[in-house]
């Protein structure tokens, strides 16, 4: 799926980035992994550095400046058509600022966040920018879970900030797992419920063959979970070679009308 020339809906993931402490590392894990290329906007940007897929926008990376720095991930952004008035919400809501809201250049206006149980994201308000021109295909992004302890909280938090309702997924018996749905009506993400969590947001990326997508993960360095088959598809946790956790999955084939 590409939107190239619109923002998403408010309330949908649409940018991920991640700092690292080894760029030229980086590149080389997820441009084996995930076929992207790669473009460095320079020193002014701190090598801010966009990953194409088929020439599609679909994720950024940037040198980690934290010294001594040892945990790495990859921070999901949500669309909105107000920064300002989002983080408004955010605070009033039990959420915290951590950056922002600010001007990037005249690509968007963007703020670092995090929800009552300390759970990170950012939102972003396009302009130049329009977040991920690619999404829901091989390469780019398919789904973001949270995992948290507080899901009670996390799911009131969401709902009061970006207007997502939840709904228990009957699929999953015996598991807190609840979808977080637009006004629209479209699914953007999960809420898990896990009391031995720390809370946090996963970002799945969709391939075409789990299974070798995860021997190029351990073949460039990377760890991975055994595969799993679920009602929506083959899927399996990962983490890059630095400790940065994200998912791979291959999506279950629509069956036919």
């Amino acid at each position: 799926m590409t939107r190239s020339t619109e923002n998403a809906a408010p309330g949908t993931p649409t940018w991920l980035d991640i700092g690292v402490p080894d760029i030229e590392g980086a590149k080389a894990f997820y441009g084996t992994l995930f076929g992207w290329r790669f473009e460095d906007h320079g020193a002014e940007t701190g090598h801010y550095t966009t990953c194409y897929k088929d020439d599609l926008r679909v994720a950024a990376m940037m040198p980690n400046q934290e010294d001594g720095a040892t945990a790495f991930w990859w921070n999901v952004y949500f669309a909105t058509e107000d920064a300002d008035a989002t983080t408004d919400r955010v605070r009033k809501a039990g959420g915290h600022v951590v950056i922002g809201p600010g001007d990037v250049m005249d690509l968007g206006r963007m703020a670092v966040l995090d929800d009552p149980g300390g759970a990170r994201f950012g939102i972003w308000q396009g302009r130049e920018h329009t977040g991920a021109q690619l999404v829901n295909a091989p390469g780019a992004l398919l789904w973001n879970d949270l995992t948290t302890p507080g899901a009670d909280t996390a799911r009131a938090f969401y709902r009061d900030v970006f207007g997502l309702t939840s709904e228990p997924v009957p699929e999953t018996p015996g598991m807190d797992f609840t979808v977080l749905t637009r006004p629209d009506g479209r699914p953007v993400g999960g809420i898990v419920g896990d009391d031995g969590a720390a809370p946090a947001w996963l970002s799945w990326f969709a391939v075409e063959d789990t299974d070798a997508a995860l021997e190029r993960v351990r073949s460039s360095g990377g760890t991975a979970d055994a595969p799993e088959d679920i009602p929506w598809g083959r899927t399996a946790a990962c983490r890059d070679p630095w400790g940065a956790a994200f998912g791979v999955m291959t999506p279950a084939e629509e069956p036919s009308s």
